[in-house]
């Protein structure tokens, strides 16, 4: 089985692929992949492709890069989503204090308000964080015991740190993104990472593995190289070489992960 804990098939740069990929990702028999919103305004997207294809997990946020641009009514709006469809998650919500000009104090509240929604409907949440994992650590330390799992994507915080987040409840998912030479700090964390916290993920079209790992090569309406959520099949076994793992024994350790995750059976 094969599990895509993260990406955003929704983005508008797969649109002139999208109908091809989800031909493909059907043909490689995909079990589930979470499809996180980051906005208001690609919402009803994710929950378009949920509706289609019984695989896709919608997952429903305010990223932090959209935190700006949130309506006055976000909170219900995003309730209501919520509400509609009991599978969902929240995400992908977080911190940010690597974009220009970031408002944190403005982040955080957008975060703990999502945060305390997840906690209220008993939901997964997924995060995004970049060099603002002390606050984060902070903040969920704030809410303790944490009574939902949470999932920190593309894990690029400090080793030093993983033991504290996976005592608190994370999972990390790791992305093909760091088999890229120039990411193998960060590929090395996640030797830190126990192996019953570990998920794996595309976060397609954003996150571009190298090219030996670019099985589906796609070019965006913009004439760029961008991920495909195809590419799963590559990077579960880069993964489990990576990982020293036979690969149908990774491969299951890793759907019995995220089943514990979502806290359920796939359909």
């Amino acid at each position: 089985m094969l599990i895509d804990a993260h990406n955003h098939l929704q983005d508008s740069r797969l649109d002139v692929h999208r109908d091809e990929l989800l031909n493909q990702l059907n043909n490689i028999n995909i079990s589930a992949a979470i499809v996180n919103g980051t906005s208001e305004q690609d919402w009803a997207l994710v929950q378009a492709l949920a509706k289609l294809y019984p695989w896709v997990i919608p997952s429903y946020g305010i990223h932090p890069w959209e935190a700006h641009g949130r309506s006055i009514d976000w909170q219900n709006n995003l309730l209501n989503y919520l509400e509609n469809q009991p599978n969902t998650l929240i995400g992908e919500i977080g911190l940010d204090k690597w974009i220009k000009d970031y408002n944190l104090e403005d982040q955080i509240s957008v975060f703990e308000t999502q945060l305390e929604l997840a906690i209220d409907l008993n939901r997964p949440v997924t995060i995004h964080c970049l060099r603002a994992f002390g606050t984060l650590r902070e903040i969920l330390k704030s809410y303790s015991p944490l009574p939902i799992p949470f999932l920190l994507h593309s894990y690029s915080g400090p080793v030093e740190m993983v033991d504290s987040f996976t005592e608190m409840g994370a999972y990390f998912s790791l992305s093909g993104y760091f088999a890229n030479p120039d990411k193998i700090q960060k590929l090395e964390v996640f030797k830190k990472v126990p192996q019953e916290r570990l998920l794996i993920e595309t976060d397609a079209p954003a996150m571009l593995p190298p090219e030996n790992l670019q099985t589906n090569p796609l070019q965006s309406s913009q004439g760029m190289v961008v991920n495909s959520p195809a590419n799963i099949t590559s990077i579960y076994q880069w993964a489990a070489t990576f990982c020293e793992t036979e690969y149908e024994l990774f491969a299951s350790t890793i759907q019995r992960n995220f089943l514990r995750f979502i806290g359920r059976d796939l359909l």
